[in-house]
């Protein structure tokens, strides 16, 4: 049975691969347990991979089966893809307006999102699309998808308020979400992205480790895995 009554909850990351990094296992939780889980994938992910033979359009179209395909694996079929350039992501009004109206439209309990935080730790977390994609996620949770009045071509929308904001791998997380038993089917949905994976040997591994840490930090008990987040009200 679900631990909390968000039924509804929308995933917003910069790139295709970042939600299955940050959050696939708690995505296959949740739909397991009946939630309505929708990603909205800010850009076209054209700047991945390391094949110069792919043209940047072809890349941009194969990052977006991948993560359809991904999304399949843990229970998810909404994907809304906003076509930014990748690589060249800002904070902008166009952008919170975008990210406003997907709010609006989905009415989530839950966002799920990057931080704008940047890491001096943990730098691979701290893309610049990263931190834009969060900032303006946030941005558009508060004020924007609840103002009647913010993006007036938006305006025949009906504002929506956001509860909560879960922030994906922050250095702060007081949540954590056991995905022992949905493990197998997050590293599935990272393997998805082939054109992405120069070591897909060792991707089980690597997120065993990373999930076995984070349930440490959790306190869960050993041998489980988990996935943390710094949960943010705004309700």
């Amino acid at each position: 049975m679900p631990d909390d009554e968000a039924g509804r909850i929308l995933i917003i990351t910069a790139h295709p691969d970042d939600v299955d990094f940050g959050a696939a296992g708690s995505v296959a939780r949740w739909t397991d347990e009946g939630r309505e889980v929708a990603y909205c994938i800010v850009t076209n992910g054209e700047a991945g991979g390391s094949d110069p033979t792919i043209s940047r359009a072809e890349m941009a179209s194969i990052r977006q089966a991948e993560q359809t395909a991904a999304a399949k694996i843990v229970g998810v079929s909404d994907l809304r893809f906003l076509g930014y350039p990748d690589g060249a992501l800002e904070l902008s009004i166009d952008l919170r307006r975008d990210i406003s109206r997907e709010i609006r439209q989905f009415r989530p309990d839950r966002v799920v999102c990057q931080s704008p935080e940047r890491s001096f730790t943990r730098i691979y977390a701290s893309h610049p699309d990263h931190l834009a994609a969060g900032e303006a996620a946030l941005d558009a949770v508060y004020p924007d998808a609840r103002n009647p009045f913010a993006h007036p071509s938006i305006a025949d929308l009906e504002p929506w308020v956001v509860p909560e904001v879960w922030l994906m791998t922050h250095a702060e997380a007081n949540r954590w979400v056991d995905i022992t038993d949905q493990i197998d089917r997050k590293v599935s949905a990272l393997l998805a992205h082939e054109s992405q994976m120069a070591d897909a040997a060792s991707m089980g591994d690597r997120m065993r480790a990373w999930g076995a840490a984070q349930a440490a930090a959790g306190g869960l008990p050993e041998g489980r895995l988990a996935e943390g987040y710094l949960v943010v009200p705004t309700a």
